[in-house]
């Protein structure tokens, strides 16, 4: 099963490597519905002028589409960064069975982190929470791009 975790993230993981070469957080995320990947993003936050252009938001969107209903129910997400509070308040909403995510956010992770909103008892839906499939590639890629950035702000 980790095997089969792996060949979707990496499809994730491509679409976090394209938001990097876009200047974007490199964040990517992929929804799969059975065994077809039904939607996929990356951040766009920059190039959308909007704060809720996360991944896993515009994911969610494009599968609603797909699908043709805001029930994503018999789906799986998956998402090189854990999910903010904002993406996992979503994830919520659209009724998302599984998340499977990659590196921990230790600065605003809501699945295990900082919160636990996916597994909370008191909300009307859990998912189920397989963490740290290729952690460190999902990870590496973020702190090159914050290192770089880093560095650009110095020089400039």
């Amino acid at each position: 099963m980790l095997c089969l975790h792996e060949f979707y993230m990496r499809q994730a993981f491509a679409l976090a490597q394209q938001a990097a070469m876009e200047d974007e957080v490199p964040v990517g995320a992929i929804i799969v519905h059975g065994e077809r990947v039904i939607a996929g993003a990356y951040n766009q936050r920059e190039q959308l002028k909007d704060p809720t252009a996360h991944a896993e938001i515009i994911a969610l969107t494009q599968a609603a589409a797909e699908l043709g209903s805001w029930r994503l129910e018999n789906c799986t997400l998956y998402v090189t960064l854990e999910p903010c509070p904002m993406c996992a308040g979503a994830i919520l909403q659209a009724r998302i069975p599984r998340v499977v995510y990659g590196a921990t956010d230790p600065k605003a992770g809501a699945v295990d982190t900082l919160y636990q909103l996916l597994r909370d008892p008191r909300l009307n839906h859990r998912a189920d929470v397989i963490s740290g499939v290729l952690a460190q590639q999902c990870g590496g890629i973020l702190t090159e791009f914050f290192e770089m950035k880093r560095r650009m702000g110095k020089k400039g």
